[in-house]
């Protein structure tokens, strides 16, 4: 079954001076504020798409891996992946890194490196973002 997931957002004034608010409609979960600033020097408060496709790609990798694991009958204890998003203004996002620290019992670190880079290429939000030219992943099995 598909399924649909909506953001909104609503902007005022031009890009530079301008600001605006985008609201994950979906899940209802918040509303949060966004300028050029925030997205092109820091933060201050606010997000920026980059950040929310961060977000995005840190989660869907984390279950990616989870489910091939679960499905090879290793699951995971924990899974802990961020992703930092790098958007240079002119030329957009141009590389995103994947960083991962699992726990995993009865999993050698070659065979959880093979685990972690084929959910990196199969994560349909890594495929989604596949435009991205560099996205690098650094993959780690931690003792449990």
């Amino acid at each position: 079954m598909a399924t649909t997931r909506t953001a909104n957002t609503h902007w005022t004034g031009s890009l530079m001076e301008g600001e605006g608010t985008v609201e994950l409609a979906s899940s209802g979960i918040g509303t949060f504020p966004v300028t050029w600033a925030s997205r092109a020097e820091t933060p201050q408060d606010r997000t920026s798409p980059e950040e929310l496709i961060a977000g995005a790609h840190a989660t869907c990798y984390s279950m990616a891996l989870s489910h091939a694991l679960a499905g090879a009958g290793t699951p995971p204890t924990s899974v802990d992946t961020s992703a930092d998003v790098t958007f240079q203004p002119g030329e957009g996002i141009t590389e995103i890194k994947l960083t991962v620290r699992a726990v995993i019992p009865g999993v050698t670190a070659e065979q959880f490196a093979e685990f972690a880079q084929n959910a990196k290429e199969n994560c349909p939000v890594s495929q989604a973002l596949a435009a991205v030219k560099n996205i690098s992943l650094d993959a780690e099995l931690v003792e449990g």
